[in-house]
């Protein structure tokens, strides 16, 4: 009996603490809690359900906001690109799917590394922006191929200011704004 209660107690602290990480790492995130737990189940079983498919012959990122999801990365043909799109709207929950994927060859860890530091790049960049009404937290950066995409629940002027820093930081050839808009 002892046991059980102990397992019973881990088992429900877990649970608390797992809430807990949610709401601290939401931040001021529009969404709701629903929709922003969602989304993780979203990327998670889309990226599953692709990688045990195509396993290693795909290079793939999925991305959702809002039961958005945008897909980049690289693909060897029209048909596996269109092959995902329908892979990932059959997720339960998904509204919509971007599909921003390239036809050719994958890309090499150095073009993935320096995608890396382009997000971190704009990322820092929107948190140090100087305008009191806009929240960086609001706005999730994707980079891939050294184009920027860039997903949130914005109000216009929230959109107008990442937009523009996104699209004078360092290394970013365009950027590409999928804002669902507030206002």
């Amino acid at each position: 009996m002892k046991r059980y209660l102990s397992l019973l107690f881990i088992t429900t602290s877990l649970f608390v603490l797992q809430g807990c990480a949610t709401s601290i790492t939401k931040g001021s995130d529009r969404r709701t809690e629903g929709a922003y737990i969602e989304d993780g189940t979203i990327e998670n079983t889309a990226t599953e359900r692709i990688k045990k498919k195509y396993q290693g012959r795909v290079h793939i990122n999925v991305n959702s906001y809002n039961r958005k999801v945008l897909v980049t990365g690289d693909v060897a043909d029209e048909a596996v690109k269109a092959d995902i799109t329908r892979i990932i709207i059959t997720v339960q929950n998904v509204n919509d799917v971007f599909n921003e994927l390239s036809i050719g060859p994958l890309s090499g860890l150095s073009a993935r590394s320096g995608d890396a530091v382009t997000t971190s790049n704009v990322k820092l960049r929107l948190q140090n922006s100087k305008k009191e009404f806009f929240r960086a937290d609001r706005v999730k950066v994707v980079t891939e191929r050294d184009i920027v995409y860039l997903l949130g629940l914005v109000t216009r002027a929230e959109a107008d200011v990442a937009t523009e820093i996104a699209s004078t930081s360092s290394g970013v050839k365009k950027v590409v704004p999928l804002y669902q808009f507030i206002d």
